[in-house]
Order: structure tokens, then C-alpha cells, then sequence
């Protein structure tokens, strides 16, 4: 279990910025957030558009959202995110963007801009050619693809990943690499394909990182985690969990295995 401080107050063990969502796409920055705070983190704030933001203070009280003009994000939102960048410790960008031309202007710059960690996945990932530094993407294959131009082998995995550009490869088998080793992680099953998983993955990940645990093994404790809480539904309920219901277990799992 992640340790914490008995006389620590709000805010003080993780405070996570999930920047999302669009008129197409409210849930995935939800999942995302909450993830988070079931990995531990104190606060989540959700910048994404109003309309959207409004839905998901619908859907949780839990989550305080950022409101941005407008249906999807743009170059005009940069000064306003950057503002509550200041007020966390992470950063997870992605998750129900879009892909509209505006959206990958604004992404490419706060990717540039963000020097705090970040973690960088779905419609994120389609906007970038390389990892920035401080960062986690997490890709599945047809998306490193896109991203590098070459299938992910072990050498390409290991080829763009450093101490500070970590990648999390999302399949049957998760490969993390940090440059010098590749981690394999053997949890989970195929009713994760579910939509959704990989929004609870990437709100795990930053949940961990705003607890101070360093970005390689906050990726590889991540990838654990989700597959383990899916392999416990997977008992209870064969595939027909959703994603949503990994929620509820990933606080479990956590307690027996971190």
C-alpha cells in the first residue's frame, strides 16, 4: 500500500490535471479521472470542453472540471490549462480529444510547453512524432506505428525510450521500456478490450505518479494493476464487465499488491 503521511492534508498526496474530452467523447476523460482517484490521488481536475465538463460533474461529484468555450480543445485553451498546470503534479493528456486539426495544434503545443510529468495517450498520441521528455505515452501497436513509422520490436521499443520518455505497450503482453530494460506484464484478459480500459490505464498511471513513484515503475505498477483488477472481474463476471467496473477493484488490488 502507498504510504502517506498520518497528519497530511488535501491536495498533499497527488494532485492529477486530466485534459480531455469532446462533444464526440464525455466519458473517456471521466474514467481517466476517477481512475485516478481510485489509485490514490487527492484531487483531479478535468479541463475539457464546457459542455463536457458540465456532463461529468453530473456523473461524479468527485471531479472538478475545468471549463473550456467552445466543443473541442484548441490553441486558444493553452493559457488557461497552463494556469492549473501549476496547481499539480501530473499531467495525463488524451484521453476522448478528437483528432479535429485544432485539437492537434493545442496538444502539440502543451506537450512542448508541460514540463511536469505527463501521461500521453489515445487521440494525444496521434498529434506527436516523438516522446517529450518527462513523459509515459502508452500506445497500443497499431498506434506506435503510426506515432514512429516501424512496428514495435524490443529494439524499437528500446531504441526511443530513455530514463525520462517511458513507454507503456499496450497488448496481450504489456511491454514498458525505460531505454535500459523492458518489463513484460502478464495481468489482464481479453474482456479488456472493452472501451474504456485503456482511459482506466492511463488515470492509474498518473494516479501513481502524483504520489511521487517514478515514472517507469508507476508504468509498470499501472499496467499490473488494470490487468489485475480485470483478471478479478473476469471471475466474478466473465467478459462482460465494463470498464467502469474496474473502479470499484482497483483499490483492492493496490492494498494486496502495492
Amino acid at each position: 500500500m502507498l504510504e502517506r503521511k498520518s497528519d497530511s492534508h488535501k491536495g498533499e498526496n497527488g494532485k492529477v490535471l486530466v485534459i480531455g474530452g469532446s462533444d464526440e467523447y464525455v466519458g473517456a476523460p471521466a474514467l481517466t479521472g476517477l481512475a485516478a482517484l481510485r489509485a490514490g490521488a487527492d484531487l483531479v481536475y478535468i479541463a475539457c470542453p464546457e459542455k463536457v465538463a458540465y456532463a461529468i460533474n453530473a456523473l461524479s461529484p468527485d471531479l472538478i472540471t475545468v471549463k473550456l468555450s467552445g466543443d473541442s480543445l484548441g490553441v486558444r485553451h493553452a493559457v488557461k490549462i497552463m494556469d492549473f498546470v501549476e496547481k499539480v503534479d501530473v499531467v495525463a493528456i488524451g484521453p476522448g480529444l478528437g483528432t479535429r486539426a485544432g485539437t492537434q495544434e493545442a496538444v502539440k503545443k502543451l506537450c512542448s510547453k508541460i514540463k511536469k510529468p505527463k501521461v500521453i495517450d489515445a487521440d494525444a498520441l496521434k498529434a506527436l512524432k516523438e516522446i517529450p521528455p518527462n513523459s509515459i505515452i502508452t500506445p497500443h501497436r497499431g498506434e506506435f506505428e503510426a506515432m514512429f513509422g516501424v512496428k514495435p520490436t524490443r529494439d524499437e521499443l528500446t531504441k526511443r525510450a530513455d530514463s525520462d520518455k517511458i513507454i507503456l505497450l499496450k497488448g496481450q503482453t504489456d511491454f514498458i521500456c525505460n531505454g535500459s530494460e523492458v518489463r513484460e506484464n502478464h495481468t489482464g484478459n481479453a474482456g479488456m478490450t472493452v472501451g474504456g480500459t485503456g482511459d482506466i490505464l492511463t488515470g492509474i498511471v498518473a494516479g501513481l505518479i502524483s504520489q511521487k513513484v517514478p515514472l517507469s515503475d508507476a508504468a509498470f505498477l499501472g499496467a499490473q494493476i488494470n490487468g489485475e483488477a480485470g483478471d478479478i472481474l473476469k471471475e466474478q463476471m466473465g467478459y462482460c464487465f465494463v470498464a467502469s467496473d474496474l473502479l470499484s477493484v482497483i483499490p483492492r488490488v493496490i492494498l494486496e499488491e502495492v
